[in-house]
């Protein structure tokens, strides 16, 4: 048996400093909002106007500086620094200076215990590995074996939607992309989930996005990582670069983009918290990981299209959770039985992550999910 240690000091310690963090940026957005009212303030005035009030206030200076020039002097003072200085800020450089200072603000991708983390015991949830995280102060809530490697099972595809959005413009999503026998039977021979596309079809880059999500499909998966890095392996070295990049690669390590089994291809559920974290964090992800159903484009081959849904939105959506279940995707290996990780509101609004691991059945997983929501979310009031 491995060694306990505590480490609640510690922890408590590293979330005060993240919390006086958060208060230095929240105040630092405050400053940066009361200069941007000021400006907006100011703009209605007009060009004419401003320059008005800059040249009185010029001339109200001089005065008191040097009140023995003469009028020529004076008006010559008053003319040179306006000629030079006044700089009209417009409604759009004003917007620009909005959108950088949001941009400023930089995104936690770190969780911690406080010393009332609890630890997640309970007969109704059958998961082996299992953590509940408060999204808005980036602490662990609940959680049961949240470092220990796990399989993340078609999880992984989490990841692979995220570096895959990273890497393209909105206007590519409806970019062509030609499936190949090489594409398709890798999801065959690997046994995987099909959203059912063939050898040849023209497909969107929006419909392998949306086919990754919903239907777990492996087709999609590997025409989504060949279309972005050319290869699949070459995609594969994109997510352990992102891995890397969110402070995950001592625990995590992937080998393929939809979820094969593999002794190289881990991370835990604190991990993949993390992923979900980052994914909901950005928009194109949030659209695809929030869709219960959608239909792809007609093609050749399918000109109805393919009607595709995510179960688990759709199955967990009537359970009572006390909240808002946004996003989810499931998974399945032998090695990590049936997992899921799953994004919603809860408590007033409050966002919330959680991921479990090791459930006897896709429906099992579900059950454990609205269990923990409901035991470990604080009431509201």
């Amino acid at each position: 048996m491995e060694p306990i240690f505590d480490n609640r000091d510690e922890d408590t310690e590293r979330l005060e400093r993240r919390l006086q963090r958060l208060e230095r940026m929240r105040r630092e957005k405050q400053r940066q909002e009361e200069k941007r009212r000021m400006i907006k303030r100011l703009l209605p005035l007009g060009t004419g106007a401003v320059a008005l009030v800059i040249i009185l206030v010029v001339a109200i200076v001089s005065l008191l500086r040097k009140p023995e020039a003469n009028e020529t002097q004076m008006q010559a003072q008053i003319e040179t620094p306006v000629e030079q200085s006044v700089e009209v800020i417009t409604e759009e450089e004003a917007s620009e200076e909005e959108i950088s200072t949001a941009e400023e603000v930089p995104i936690n991708y770190e969780f911690v215990s406080t010393s009332e983390t609890a630890t997640i015991y309970s007969e109704e949830v059958i998961s082996s590995h299992a953590i509940l995280v408060d999204e808005s102060t980036d602490t662990i809530v609940a959680s049961k074996g949240d470092k220990e490697r796990i399989s993340p099972a078609s999880m992984t595809k989490v990841l692979t939607v995220l570096v895959a959005a990273e890497q393209i413009t909105e206007a590519q999503l409806d970019d062509m992309f030609t499936m190949t026998l090489e594409i398709t039977d890798y999801a065959y021979v690997n046994d995987c989930s099909s959203v059912g596309f063939l050898d040849g079809e023209k497909v969107t880059v929006r419909d392998l996005f949306y086919g990754t999500v919903l239907p777990s499909g492996g087709d999609a998966a590997v025409g989504l990582a060949t279309y972005i890095a050319g290869s699949h392996e070459a995609f594969v070295d994109l997510m352990n670069e992102k891995l890397d990049e969110l402070g995950l690669s001592g625990s995590a390590h992937f080998t393929n983009c939809v979820g094969l089994y593999d002794e190289n291809h881990y991370c835990t559920v604190y991990d993949m918290a993390v992923i979900m974290k980052a994914a909901m964090h950005n928009d194109m992800c949030r659209e695809f990981l929030s869709a219960h159903s959608y239909t792809t484009a007609p093609t050749t081959e399918h000109p109805k299209g393919i009607t595709i849904s995510n179960w688990f939105l759709r199955r967990i959506e009537d359970k009572e959770t006390g909240g808002e279940v946004i996003g989810g995707k499931t998974g399945y290996v032998v090695q990590s039985k049936s997992c899921a990780v799953s994004y919603g509101t809860f408590a007033g609004g409050t966002p919330y992550i959680c991921v479990t691991a090791g459930s006897s059945s896709s429906w099992q997983c579900i059950y454990d999910q609205v269990e923990i929501y409901n035991r470990y979310v604080p009431d509201v009031g």
